[in-house]
């Protein structure tokens, strides 16, 4: 159970309030807010997980999805856990404003302690990532996975075609767009994706453990 803010501080009503769309979401998908949060194993390799539910409001970001992605990374630190997770959603939620808005930096921070305890932090991508969702956590992972075909970008590419007044390549904003630009690390069929990440954390957690014995033996040598 993560810390689930008080809902609509602005009070935001457009062809609706905004406390209906919360009451009919959470209806919908059983869920407090547009992010899950989870532990398990892959293997013997204990994770903690989070994945977006776009059926959530299309798993917009506002101050309970804050919330719920930082007691994530928490709980990573105090268990040792990798982080790993699943982005979905076309950005920051417009009914929370500038409160949605602060997510984007709270996330980045959540990321930066997990580099500093050297916690391996996995990303993978999935149909659609974009928005402020893209601007911060979602590109900050020590590798970057994504399913074939997703959608991962900032701005629309009518938008971005708009402004540079150019047409855009067919598989523009594509995860193999984005793996061939090395933004993107490997695409993966989703079937495969739990096989993969147990792979690539036995490299990470490897390495990390090897230079922690390194820096002992330093830190030994140096007291003598």
């Amino acid at each position: 159970k993560t810390p689930v803010p008080k809902d609509d501080i602005l009070g935001f009503v457009d062809t609706k309030p905004y406390k209906e769309r919360l009451k009919s979401a959470r209806k919908k998908t059983g869920l407090d807010s547009s992010m899950a949060v989870a532990t398990g194993t892959l293997e013997s390799i204990r994770i903690t997980a989070v994945a977006s539910e776009f059926s959530f409001l299309g798993a917009s970001i506002a101050s309970a999805e804050g919330e719920a992605f930082l007691a994530a990374a928490q709980h990573a630190i105090e268990n040792n856990n990798p982080l790993v997770v699943f982005t979905a959603g076309g950005g920051m939620r417009m009914q929370e404003g500038m409160i949605s808005l602060n997510q984007m930096p709270r996330t980045v921070l959540a990321v930066n302690e997990l580099k500093k305890k050297k916690i391996p932090y996995i990303v993978v991508l999935t149909d659609p990532t974009a928005g402020g969702i893209t601007a911060s956590y979602a590109m900050l992972g020590d590798l970057h996975l994504a399913e074939p075909g997703a959608t991962v970008a900032f701005a629309g590419k009518r938008v971005i075609e708009g402004t540079v007044k150019e047409a855009l390549p067919l598989n523009f904003q594509t995860s193999e767009y984005l793996r061939d630009k090395g933004q993107v690390d490997l695409v993966v069929e989703r079937k495969d994706i739990p096989k993969t990440l147990e792979t690539l954390l036995s490299i990470l957690l490897k390495k990390n453990s090897d230079i922690s014995a390194e820096e002992n033996e330093t830190s030994e040598n140096t007291q003598q």
